[in-house]
C-alpha cells in the first residue's frame, strides 16, 4: 500500500502518519487522537461562536442607542411642541381672565355710573328748572327798575321831590344797581350752561353705561361718537380741544354698543394723554375724530398732534400688559381690548400710523354687514 502523502486514507478520514521504523497505531490511539482532535475542533468553533455573539452585541447595542437617540429626538420636540402649545393656551387663558376681569369692572362701573346719574338727575333738574325760572323773572324785576329809574328822571325833569329822587338814586349807586343789572342775568346764563352740561354728562354716562343685550344692534354711530366724547370731557378738556368730521350720509352701523363705545374711549383717552406728554408748546392740541363710509365698510379715524408713538415700540402697542406710561398711569390694556373689540368681536380692522413728535390716527374699520367675516388686522 503506497503512502498518502496528505495523511488521509482511502474513506478520506484523517489518520496519524506512520513514524519510520515504528509500527502502526493502535485502535485506542486512533481514538484517543480523535477525541482531542474533536475537543480542539468544539472549542475553536466555542471560540468563534463567541466573537460571533460580542460582534452580534455590538451592532445591537449601535442599533440600540440609534433607535433610542431617534426616540430622544422625537420626545424632545414633542414636548417642545407641547411647551408652545401649552404657553399658547396660558396666554390665552392670561388675556381671557385679563379681559373677564376688565369687563367685570367696567360693568360694575358702568352699573354704578347709571345709579349715580339717576340719582343727580332729578336734582340737577330742579336747579335748572330755578335757574331758568330766575332767569325769567329777573327779567321782569329788570324792565321794573327800568321803569322807575325813568319815572325818577321825570320827576326830577318837573322839579316834583327833588330829595326823594336824589335819595332814590344815591340807593341804586349804593347797591350797585347797573352793575347787577348787567351781572345777574350773565351769571343765570352761566348757570343754565353749567347745568346743560352737566345734564349731557349724566345723560351720557346712562347712555354710555346701558347693559348691551350681548346681540348686534344697529347704532347711530355719531351719537355714540359724541356720548364718549362727553364721558371722556375730563380727560381731554385741560389739554386739547376736541373736533369732529361726520359723513352726514353715515348709516347705521351693526356693533355692539358698550364694547365699541368702550374701545373710541381708549382711544381718545390715550390721545389726551399723548397730548399732555408732549411738554411745553403754546396752546391746547388738537384731537379729531371723524367717520366716512368707505365701501362696505364705515371708517373711524381719531386723530392727535401729541408726541406719537416710537418706531421701537410700535409693533408691541397691541400686546397685552405693555406700556410705555409711568408706573400707575397704564395698565397695557387699553389698545390690547381695542383690538380685541374691533377685530374679535366685529372682524374690522385697526391700524394706525405715526410720527414721534408729530401725531397719531388710529384707522378702525366696521363692517356694515353682520355676517362679514374677520378682516385681517392691518398695522
Amino acid at each position: 500500500m503506497a503512502e498518502d502523502p496528505q495523511g488521509l486514507g482511502s474513506s478520506g478520514e484523517a489518520v496519524s502518519s506512520e513514524q519510520p521504523g515504528r509500527g502502526a497505531p493502535t485502535l485506542e490511539q486512533l481514538q484517543t487522537e480523535l477525541a482531542a482532535r474533536d475537543k480542539t475542533i468544539k472549542v475553536l468553533i466555542a471560540r468563534m461562536q463567541g466573537q460571533l455573539a460580542d460582534k452580534t452585541s455590538a451592532i445591537a447595542v449601535i442599533e440600540q442607542n440609534l433607535t433610542l437617540e431617534r426616540v430622544v429626538k422625537r420626545r424632545t420636540r414633542e414636548l417642545g411642541e407641547s411647551h408652545d402649545t401649552l404657553a399658547r393656551a396660558l396666554e390665552n387663558l392670561r388675556q381671557a381672565q385679563s379681559q373677564l376681569l376688565e369687563n367685570s369692572k367696567l360693568e360694575a362701573i358702568g352699573q354704578l355710573a347709571a345709579g349715580i346719574a339717576h340719582e343727580i338727575n332729578t336734582p340737577i333738574q330742579y336747579v335748572s328748572d330755578n335757574a331758568t325760572f330766575l332767569n325769567t323773572a329777573f327779567e321782569k324785576v329788570a324792565q321794573l327798575l327800568d321803569e322807575i329809574l325813568r319815572f325818577a328822571d321825570a320827576l326830577e325833569a318837573d322839579g316834583v321831590a327833588p330829595t326823594r329822587v336824589s335819595a332814590l338814586r344815591e340807593t341804586f349807586q349804593r347797591l350797585k344797581m347797573d352793575w347787577l343789572r348787567d351781572e345777574i342775568p350773565r351769571a343765570l346764563a352761566e348757570t343754565a350752561e353749567g347745568l346743560s352740561r352737566v345734564s349731557a354728562i349724566v345723560g351720557a354716562m346712562k347712555e354710555f353705561s346701558h347693559p348691551s343685550t350681548g346681540e348686534k344692534e344697529s347704532v347711530d354711530l355719531h351719537e355714540a361718537i359724541n356720548t364718549t366724547i362727553t364721558v371722556a370731557r375730563h380727560e381731554w378738556k385741560y389739554v386739547a380741544d376736541v373736533e369732529t368730521e361726520f359723513d352726514s350720509e353715515l348709516p347705521a352701523v351693526p356693533c355692539h354698543r358698550n364694547e365699541l363705545t368702550q374701545a373710541l374711549l381708549n382711544l381718545i383717552v390715550n390721545a389726551a394723554h399723548a397730548i399732555g406728554e408732549r411738554g411745553e408748546r403754546p396752546g391746547k392740541g388738537k384731537i379729531v375724530v371723524m367717520t366716512e363710509k368707505v365701501g362696505q365698510e364705515v371708517e373711524i379715524r381719531v386723530k392727535d398732534d401729541g408726541v406719537g408713538i416710537q418706531t421701537a415700540v410700535a409693533a408691541r402697542v397691541y400686546e397685552p400688559f405693555f406700556t410705555t406710561k409711568e408706573v400707575g398711569k397704564g395698565t397695557g390694556q387699553g389698545l390690547a381690548m381695542a383690538r380685541s373689540t374691533i377685530v374679535d368681536r366685529h372682524g374690522g380692522s385697526i391700524r394706525f400710523e405715526s410720527a414721534p413728535g408729530v401725531g397719531t390716527c388710529f384707522f378702525i374699520r366696521l363692517p356694515l354687514e353682520p355676517s362679514s367675516v374677520h378682516a385681517l388686522e392691518r398695522s
